[in-house]
């Protein structure tokens, strides 16, 4: 969510800046041109007032109410100098402390003036700039507030998109995030709780249609691998059953314990391949009732491996599942029977359990993405079908109990099982 805010506030902001940039442009060439065309009538009317000073001065005449002098104290500088040099020219400057439009010419060696009043068109050009201001930020404000909008929608999208790919990637394969196609050719966005978003056609869209495309191939080969694993257990078991009932029969033996031996451990893969199965389909449900976890973990041990050890460090009454915890526990302790070396070690502390042996340790690529169904990883942790660490993670699901696999600093690998904290009660 931190990644698609600051994407969010990036085109946000970035719209903005461009926008008061060209704000600013359009703002400065308007008063430009503004401002030189006001000026400009003004300098004409004070170069026609001294056009008129000029010709009544040659015939000695009075000109009116106009300001008319000869050298005044106050004519500005460069003007001065210009007149000096036999030239016509008008700035603006002040006279009196008043801003004035001066023009003036050589007259007899000496610079005929005249001068208009200024105040009034500074005043208008001061209302031109505030006006050109005010627009200009108006303009910039609403340009910004729209790229918010427009970022706010993208970002929207796409963190959807994301979180349905945090969704997937978590194991919910039916998370979408829905783009179907309409009747006429569109397609409309939906978000997870069903809330129709706009329609888009444009990289967003085709990002969240390969993602929903994606997670349907996905799903659909996964369910289809699951169908397989469970047909396969259900065909295997039939003629496993008449198999060992006929193997029974034989006479007693080598052969006949080597057959009974190959039969049981494949009639243990089918039974495990059935449980995964079910497991898959989410339909086993837990049957919880109060447990002393130490006394069940104690319990457990004994039927399985009664050489490990069992340290109850701080025992407490949980809601669970006695049948599915047993089945978890049993799984570890024969993966690290298996696997592991001796000592195996068993602690209660509160909800969590510990499980640790103290052989080559489990393969980084089981600690990073959890068991796989026949992949055991590292050939030195033993052979196996790689069945029973999936058997205990899917039950651990069933009963909301946190699984976790990890490596010991002084080699071993250790296993750790914690209840959820709202389903036990300290003794």
């Amino acid at each position: 969510m931190r990644v698609m805010s600051s994407l969010r506030w990036k085109i946000a902001l970035t719209i903005a800046a461009v926008c008061c940039a060209v704000a600013a442009g359009l703002g400065i060439l308007v008063h430009n041109v503004v401002a030189r065309q006001i000026v400009g009538e003004v300098r004409k009317d004070a170069d026609r007032e001294l056009e008129h000073a000029l010709a009544h001065y040659q015939y000695g005449t009075a000109h009116g109410d106009v300001n008319l002098a000869l050298d005044p104290p106050g004519l500005p500088g460069p003007l001065r100098r210009l007149v000096a040099r036999g030239l016509t020219g008008s700035m603006v400057g002040e006279h009196d402390d008043v801003p004035v439009m001066w023009a003036a010419a050589p007259a007899d060696g000496k610079a005929l003036t005249v001068w208009i009043p200024y105040e009034s068109t500074r005043h208008r050009l001061r209302d031109i700039d505030t006006a050109i201001l005010a627009s200009s930020a108006l303009a910039a404000g609403v340009v910004a507030l729209a790229g918010v909008f427009l970022a706010h929608r993208i970002s929207r999208r796409l963190t959807t998109t994301a979180a349905v790919a945090r969704r997937i990637s978590a194991g919910d394969l039916d998370a979408r995030v829905g783009f179907p196609v309409e009747e006429d050719g569109t397609r409309g966005a939906y978000e997870g709780s069903g809330r129709r978003l706009p329609r888009h056609r444009d990289e967003v869209g085709d990002v969240a249609q390969a993602l929903d495309s994606m997670a349907a191939s996905l799903q659909k080969r996964i369910e289809a691998e699951k169908r397989f694993t469970a047909d396969v257990a259900h065909e295997l078991r039939t003629p496993l059953t008449g198999s060992l009932a006929a193997a029974a029969l034989l006479p007693e033996g080598r052969p006949k314990e080597m057959i009974n031996d190959r039969l049981k451990a494949l009639h243990l893969l089918t039974e495990d391949l059935l449980e995964i199965s079910r497991l898959e389909s989410g339909v086993e449900q837990a049957d919880s009732a109060r447990v002393e976890l130490g006394q069940a973990v104690q319990r457990a041990v004994a039927a399985t491996r009664p050489e490990a050890s069992v340290r109850v460090i701080r025992d407490a009454v949980v809601l669970t599942d006695r049948r599915r915890l047993d089945r978890i526990l049993t799984n570890l302790l024969v993966n690290a029977d298996k696997h592991g070396e001796p000592p195996v070690e068993v602690s209660v502390e509160g909800p969590v359990v510990v499980v640790r042996d103290h052989g080559p340790g489990y393969p980084p690529a089981l600690i990073e993405e959890g068991p796989q169904r026949f992949r055991t990883g590292d050939p030195g942790r033993g052979r196996g079908h790689g069945l029973g660490l999936t058997i205990a993670a899917g039950q651990a699901a069933v009963l909301e109990i946190a699984l976790s696999f990890a490596n010991a600093p002084d080699g071993g690998a250790v296993t750790t099982l914690r209840l959820p904290v709202g389903r036990l009660t300290n003794d």
